[in-house]
């Protein structure tokens, strides 16, 4: 389970980005739809949530933006930044490559050298 932790560590914030590419959002909307696209493997809690969406604000990659929601509350919508964007595709490429080293060692590792 501690190695999970550390895994989800390292990509909660791509993970966000990548939610809100799609629409805005706002944090329990954000929550929800994280369980949902992954089938309920990951559970983010608020004390993820908040802190990982106000690194990602700091470094200019999310803006948060009050917007009234059906019902007529007003909610902190965040939205992806173009500088986001961008960062979501460089990390997205790490990613990608990262996961696929993991893969070639993992499917040699019987093999005999």
């Amino acid at each position: 389970m501690e190695f999970e932790r550390e895994l989800l560590k390292g990509s909660t914030e791509t993970l966000l980005l990548s939610l809100l590419t799609h629409e805005p959002m706002y944090g329990y909307q954000l929550l929800r739809e994280m369980e949902r696209r992954s089938r309920g493997y990951f559970h983010f809690k608020e004390g993820t949530l908040y802190p990982a969406l106000h690194r990602l604000e700091r470094e200019n990659l999310i803006e948060a933006l009050w917007m009234s929601a059906p019902a007529g509350q007003s909610r902190r919508y965040y939205t992806i930044t173009g500088q986001g964007r961008r960062a979501l595709a460089r990390r997205t490429s790490v990613w990608s490559s990262f996961a696929n080293a993991v893969t070639m060692v993992m499917q040699t590792q019987g093999s005999a050298s």
